[in-house]
């Protein structure tokens, strides 16, 4: 299974919040890709990373995003391990996020261009 994915611009954050916490103004306010993900022990955060205030909330940037082209059918298995097995076989990690229509693999900057050639190399396209 082969998938066209589309590299977003800009570099992002993985931030972590109390439980209890509300969504702060920040974690939405880019315009672009932001996700957030509330269970009994935190409030995750994906935004860009430029919106984080520094020194003020627990966070790890410097995230490059991918974007599957979608939607894609809820029936649709394997969607993910058809990335990610590849990329753990090169010996990189992962954060994914997924929606209702589509799925998100954000990596280290550091290893975008790792990555993209992983991805390529499995068949994949990278727009």
């Amino acid at each position: 299974m082969h998938w066209r994915l589309t590299l977003l611009n800009g570099t992002y954050a993985v931030c972590r919040l109390g439980a209890a916490d509300v969504v702060p103004q920040w974690a939405l306010s880019g315009g672009g890709f932001a996700s957030v993900t509330r269970t009994a022990e935190e409030l995750s955060i994906v935004c860009e990373e430029s919106s984080v205030p520094a020194d003020q909330v627990r966070a790890e940037g410097g995230w490059r995003a991918l974007k599957l082209e979608g939607p894609i059918p809820f029936e649709q298995t394997g969607v993910l391990r058809s990335l990610i097995s590849p990329l753990a076989d090169a010996g990189i990690g992962i954060f994914a996020v997924s929606t209702f229509d589509t799925d998100y693999v954000l990596v280290k900057g550091a290893k975008l261009e790792c990555t993209i050639e992983t991805l390529r190399a499995a068949g994949h396209t990278i727009l």
